[in-house]
């Protein structure tokens, strides 16, 4: 009989036609996520003149998702550490793939932002489970690369909104935008039949007979016998309380986290929401204004990706830290007259460095905590992010509400790109401390 470490044979493994299939539908499902979360900044010309909204209530009316998301975040990433990752993603996908459907049935601002809530749960639930999943089956060199790849499905899914409302929109109405989302439930079986259970939760569960199953496709050349012992090292840990964040040296870490989660999903979600319309005000049509949506989502999905691949050669904290410049100082610039050129490249860059840097920032949380709490961490990473997400809509309709100039919006929303670059740096500093504490008391306990 041997013991065999389950995360030892994951983090060595080669990267087979299994890691394919457990990152493709992830990504897909991410893909239907996206869409989702960014259909509100498609539409949301076309309701304030059809509703008659003011600036500030379409903020509002766009914060009700995020508030959605953040519970999501925080009720569905603890839930999945009880249920596990499969269970928990599906559930997500049902609830806000649904709520989504019944939103184009909506008449008026208060439907609408109950439809919203309710979509914003699963989107919310859904991020955090997927990202742990592909974290916990993703080989340890291509760790940060694979996630990376796996989260820009949440960009294409922003791009798919936008190319859709481009052709939708006048053709349909804003109603056939979320009608669309009955098209993703399709999936719901192929997630049930082919989507794997997190290991580590059927070792901890002791589904040993499935575990042995799965860890075969992860590594064929791995003859597991009946008789060996599965172990996960940190499959019975202390519990799924938010407490285990703050313990063995990662208070100052956890909190930096959710410092950066909060500034960029607040730039995320104040240029998704707000682009269109600011740009339409400058005095683009509605056409051009959801191009450059769709510039900002294909940087998001290039960032992402290439910060991945950066993150894995130099580490995803440096990366970070650069990103987050680079979005202050792009997002900046995007208020002051440019040609056309320019412009798409600045949007493009602070796609780059907001959305993909999001995506990394998820990859960054996966790896920083243990199995046993990785969906808690996540999902409050996330949900105290969302914060910022409900910031974000609110900031940008409150700015259009006093008419601020065009270049004093933009600088608004770049500035929590250099309180993310600090939190960062705070993040690097605490690491490099905790380091020798932990190689000390490793030599100690030998």
């Amino acid at each position: 009989m041997r013991k065999i470490d389950v995360h030892e044979v994951i983090d060595n493994a080669r990267f087979s036609g299994f890691h394919w299939m457990v990152m493709l539908l992830c990504a897909l499902l991410l893909v239907f996520d996206g869409y989702d979360l960014f259909i509100y900044g498609v539409v949301l010309p076309v309701i304030m003149k059809e509703w008659n909204m003011s600036p500030l209530e379409a903020g509002a009316l766009g914060s009700y998702a995020l508030f959605g998301m953040m519970f999501g975040a925080l009720v569905f990433g603890s839930l999945a550490d009880r249920i596990g990752r499969k269970k928990g993603i599906a559930l997500c996908f049902l609830l806000f793939s649904g709520a989504t459907i019944v939103n184009g049935f909506t008449s008026n601002p208060t439907e609408f932002g109950i439809c919203r809530f309710l979509a914003g749960l699963g989107c919310g639930g859904l991020m955090p489970n997927a990202v742990a999943l592909m974290n916990e089956y993703a080989p340890k060199r291509l760790r940060s690369t694979l996630v990376a790849v796996m989260f820009s499905g949440y960009s294409l899914g922003g791009m798919l909104s936008a190319g859709v409302g481009i052709y939708m929109l006048p053709r349909f109405g804003w109603e056939a935008m979320f009608f669309a989302a009955a098209v993703p439930l399709l999936l719901l079986p192929v997630i049930l039949c082919f989507l794997p259970e997190s290991v580590g939760f059927l070792v901890r569960q002791g589904r040993i007979a499935q575990a042995r199953g799965l860890l075969q496709r992860v590594a064929p050349q791995l003859a597991i016998g009946a008789d060996d012992r599965l172990e996960a090292a940190d499959a019975q840990g202390h519990g799924v309380s938010v407490l285990e964040l703050f313990r063995g040296g990662l208070a100052v870490r956890t909190l930096a986290l959710w410092v950066a989660f909060f500034c960029c999903l607040l730039m995320v979600y104040a240029l998704s929401s707000w682009l269109p319309k600011l740009m339409a005000n400058a005095g683009y049509s509605l056409g051009s204004s959801l191009s450059f949506l769709l510039a900002l989502n294909f940087g998001g999905m290039f960032g992402a990706i290439f910060g991945g691949w950066l993150g894995d050669r130099f580490g995803l904290t440096r990366v970070k830290v650069a990103f987050f410049a680079a979005a202050a100082i792009s997002i900046g610039l995007l208020g002051f007259n440019s040609p056309a050129p320019l412009l798409y490249l600045l949007i493009f860059i602070a796609g780059a460095t907001t959305i993909g840097t999001q995506i990394l920032l998820y990859a960054g949380a996966a790896q920083l905590y243990g199995l046993s709490i990785r969906s808690t961490g996540l999902g409050w990473a996330s949900g105290i992010g969302r914060n910022g997400a409900i910031v974000g809509p609110l900031l940008g309709g409150a700015l259009m509400g006093i008419e601020l100039p065009l270049q004093l919006n933009f600088l608004a929303f770049a500035l929590p790109g250099l309180i993310a670059a600090l939190a960062m740096l705070l993040f690097v500093i605490s690491s490099k401390r905790s380091a020798p504490a932990t190689a000390s008391l490793a030599t100690a306990q030998v």
